[in-house]
């Protein structure tokens, strides 16, 4: 399903990316390696990268909310290809603060090259984000490009608000379900809110009508993750390539595992271990089905779901874009892994 979107807007895509970075030809060879490794453009010996890294979802869903919302999408295209510079100068960092080995099958940045020149790369993406942002200009009036540089500078904020608070909760026990909800608002959610908004915005100029699809977008990435957390614990395996029960065995405190936390001390004895064997993976999961922890889970994918869909509905968006934008989303909540 990806590969439709792909085909329609890919190649633009990672053209304007490849631009932005290309751009500045005084960078060494061996620094713009580390720049285009992480985008699935080079390999770390700098030779061209065969394989895909990442569906590229932020920037197709703004291309497709700047058409469902009447605009032309390529007029979006430096917006998309910022968003996605931005997602992955987020990854680059957040491996480097999880200590994450790997991503997409291969060595994290600061794996091959280290954690300085890891921390400055991402430095280099994140202001190559705000250089494929400036193209806004002469395409769209200055009070709109306006409007979207701040939406921009809010979303960063936002995203490290949500990694301050994921990093502070490794180290807590008492983490209440609103909190987390909090914390992937901020670290999940944002920037597929905010590219939602600002596709819309290019494609509308209409603030109000943006607005809905920023509610639709921050609903839309709130029930995502929490679709990944249920895929964490009750995914098969075979589909999602991790073993059962992964965020169990790596301590993750996933929305499932908080809500049996706060209805299990048996639960809590199980976490406060240092290491899980599989009897306990298994009992941990027992419990968890006992306190309710999947139904709890999945009544919030479906409530943010469904907020979702009603704020789309209040967009008065129509048009091809519209029915792309749903097959997307059913692509997402369709998936397996």
């Amino acid at each position: 399903m990806f590969n439709k979107f792909l085909e329609r807007y890919g190649s633009h895509l990672e053209e304007e990316m490849q631009r932005t970075v290309s751009r500045y030809d005084n960078l060494p060879a061996a620094f713009a390696t580390m720049i285009r490794y992480p985008m699935g453009w080079d390999d770390a010996d700098g030779t061209p990268y065969p394989h895909p890294t990442g569906k590229r979802i932020r920037p197709v869903l703004l291309l497709l909310c700047a058409e469902a919302a009447g605009g032309h999408w390529k007029h979006a295209l430096p917006a998309a290809a910022a968003v996605e510079l931005l997602h992955n100068f987020s990854l680059v960092h957040d491996d480097i603060q999880d200590n994450s080995d790997t991503r997409h099958n291969r060595p994290t940045v600061w794996k091959v090259w280290g954690q300085p020149l890891a921390i400055n790369a991402g430095d280099a993406m994140f202001a190559l984000s705000y250089d494929a942002l400036s193209r806004l200009q002469g395409t769209l009036d200055p009070a709109t490009v306006l409007s979207i540089w701040n939406i921009y500078n809010e979303t960063i904020v936002e995203l490290t608000r949500g990694q301050y608070l994921d990093m502070q909760f490794e180290t807590m026990m008492d983490i209440t379900t609103d909190d987390y909800l909090s914390m992937i608002a901020g670290k999940t959610a944002a920037l597929l809110a905010a590219a939602c908004q600002m596709g819309a915005l290019i494609g509308s100029g209409d603030a109000e009508k943006a607005a809905h699809f920023h509610t639709f977008g921050l609903n839309l990435g709130l029930a995502f993750q929490v679709r990944d957390d249920i895929l964490g614990i009750w995914g098969q395996p075979d589909q999602t390539g991790k073993s059962a029960a992964t965020d169990i065995i790596s301590r993750k405190k996933s929305l499932p595992v908080l809500f049996g936390l706060s209805k299990s001390d048996d639960l809590r004895k199980i976490y406060e271990h240092p290491h899980t064997d599989n009897m306990e993976v298994q009992q941990a999961v027992g419990i968890l089905d006992e306190v309710g922890a999947a139904d709890f889970t999945r009544g919030l994918e479906t409530s943010y779901y469904e907020h979702a869909q009603q704020a789309f509905a209040a967009t008065g968006a129509s048009g091809d874009a519209v029915d792309m934008l749903n097959q997307l989303v059913d692509a997402l909540f369709g998936r397996s892994h």
